[in-house]
Parts: C-alpha cells; structure tokens; sequence
C-alpha cells in the first residue's frame, strides 16, 4: 500500500452563499485599492511616503494627540514590539515622531508626533482624499455610507485580532 503524497485539505463548502462572495469583494477592493493609492506615491515632493507599519503608528498618534508609550502603541497597532521599535527608529529618522522621557517617572519612554509629522499626514492625506475624489468621479453620493461600513468594519477587525500575527500571512 503507498500513501497519498498530495497534501490533505479541510473540507470546504461546495457552495457559497451569495453574502459571502460579496464580502469576500469587498475585502479584495480594500486591498487592491490600497495598494493603488500606494502605488502611485505623491505628487508634492514635500510629501514623505511611510511604510504600512509607520502609518499605523502615525495614525495612532494623531487620532488623539498624545504622546503615548511604546506598549500602548504596540496593543493599538497589532504590531509586535520589536517590529514597533524598528518603526519607530523609522519615524524617528524621517522627523515624524520625537520620544521623552515619561513625565510619570522619568524611566520610561513616550512617543508624540512632531509638527514636521502633523504636516505631513495632512499633505497626505489631501493627496489621498484628491485621489479617491477623482478616481470616484467627484460623486459622493454614498460616501457616508461607506465610511460608516467601513469604520465598523476596521473597529470589528480590531476587536477580534488574535493575540499573535498569522503564522501564514498573506503574500
């Protein structure tokens, strides 16, 4: 008797359903349309390009505007601490973020953006906005609908992230 060398899979449904499709699209346009909105950089030179990693970071900073510690970046973000350290060495290096000493004790490190780091994602972020704008044909008919699926949608994926990264992300 020889084994079956060709790798066992899970059962899969033979159908899916209608919905599922369709969500499964919708994931697939977030990802391509991230990806174009990367791909075609920026056209005012002051403007800085950051990683994915680094604009998470950012993000995180600027929706509140205070300096936070690296831990809480870290539980935030997703990211590991040492993949956060190298990111912030980053944004560090590029002017967008300054670290101090806590002011609770003096021992500990917080981060806060730096005016050079304000402006930039307000620069960006205009590029972005235009973009979108323009590949969207101007219409904002159901913008508001969109951020608000979407929105629920970021805050439900952050609320179920698993405690560690996939251990087969996607390529």
């Amino acid at each position: 008797m020889t084994k079956d060398p060709s790798p066992r899979r899970s059962p899969r449904p033979a159908r899916r359903s209608a919905a599922e499709k369709r969500w499964a699209d919708l994931a697939d346009l977030a990802l391509v349309i991230s990806r174009e909105i990367q791909y075609r950089g920026y056209a005012d030179a002051e403007a800085v390009g950051l990683t994915q990693s680094e604009g998470m970071v950012m993000r995180y900073l600027l929706q509140d505007e205070a300096a936070a510690a690296p831990s809480q970046i870290a539980a935030a973000t997703g990211l590991q601490r040492t993949n956060l350290s190298t990111t912030l060495r980053g944004l560090e290096h590029k002017g967008m973020i300054q670290r101090q000493a806590s002011p609770a004790d003096g021992r500990g490190v917080t981060v806060s953006p730096t005016e050079h780091g304000r402006t930039n994602s307000s620069l960006v972020r205009h590029e972005w906005a235009t973009a979108v704008s323009l590949a969207a044909g101007g219409d904002d008919t159901h913008l508001d609908a969109a951020l608000t699926l979407l929105t629920a949608i970021r805050d439900g994926l952050v609320k179920t992230r698993p405690q560690s990264p996939s251990q087969h992300p996607p390529a």
